[in-house]
């Protein structure tokens, strides 16, 4: 059985790798990591990416939302009946 989230990683990673490969993360944040995958602390690793899966949502939200905003104008008649 195939992971529909594994499939979808490596074709974002195959599309964008190589933009986000030279996208520079915050100083101290690679080590970090690595520290994290050597000692094991999967949950630390899981709360790092609910935290950017929550923040790109927000994100996604607030730009769906925005540009709703500006679809949903209401637009009102030249003239006034009596």
């Amino acid at each position: 059985m195939t992971n529909p989230y594994a499939e979808w990683f490596e074709q974002l990673r195959a599309e964008y790798g190589e933009q986000l490969g030279a996208m520079p993360l915050p100083e101290g944040l690679p080590e970090h990591l690595r520290t994290l995958i050597r000692a094991g602390d999967e949950d630390a690793i899981q709360f790092m990416i609910k935290l950017a899966w929550q923040f790109g949502a927000q994100v996604g939200y607030a730009a769906g939302s925005k540009h709703e905003d500006a679809r949903s104008v209401v637009s009102r008649p030249n003239r006034v009946q009596a």
